[in-house]
């Protein structure tokens, strides 16, 4: 938790409680079903958490801003999201259901409501657009736009869509035909854990 209070000082009260329940709710739940990599849950903060936030430093979310977290697995970066932005609407999709049990398990002991969760395939969703689609390293640049594009609504709140990814990442850059904005975020977060991670917008 110190590590993600060395980038973020501002805080409320209810959003630092919520922050520094998510790693005993998360070992506890990773028990049982196994959303987080074992050997990744000492580094829980470092390796999830702040990474997750790594797009609150480059983007600013109006309330009321519809944000789709797309093949979000146990809810990351979603969920860290839902917490630094509590008037933003969060809508959690994966085709695995009993990763998006554990992610309503989770917002509902912190007291998290702006998260809900679907379990279905992004390109099955026909009833509803968002300004925004996050995703994490779900899949190659290409299949993320591909099924991005139908469900995002151009308006005031749209950014487009935001991933983080990692890697050389010149020949899926290519092959998705895509131009994105990219940064570094070993530039953002100084810990060599980022080094060669990347954020990505494309609009």
């Amino acid at each position: 938790m110190e590590i993600v209070q060395k980038y973020f000082a501002d805080f409320s009260d209810e959003q630092t409680r919520q922050l520094a329940a998510l790693k005993e709710l998360y070992t506890e739940w990773n028990e049982k079903i196994n959303v987080i990599s074992r050997k990744d849950m000492d580094n829980f903060y470092e390796h999830h958490v702040l990474h997750s936030l790594a797009i609150a430093t480059q983007f600013e979310f109006a309330d009321g801003t519809e944000i789709m977290d797309l093949g979000c697995g146990g809810g990351f970066p979603g969920v860290p999201l839902a917490i630094f932005f509590p008037k933003v609407n969060f809508l959690m999709v994966d085709s695995i259901n009993k990763k998006l049990k554990v992610i309503n398990e989770v917002a509902v002991a912190i007291g998290l409501n702006n998260i809900a969760v679907r379990h279905t395939r992004a390109e099955d969703i026909k009833d509803k657009k968002f300004d925004v689609v996050v995703s994490r390293a779900v899949a190659p640049l290409k299949d993320l736009w591909r099924w991005s594009k139908p469900v995002l609504k151009r308006g005031t709140n749209y950014r487009g869509l935001i991933c983080l990814k990692g890697g050389d990442l010149t020949n899926e850059i290519f092959e998705s035909g895509c131009k994105p904005r990219v940064w570094e975020i070993e530039k953002i977060f100084e810990e060599d854990f980022f080094k060669e991670k990347f954020l990505l917008q494309v609009v």
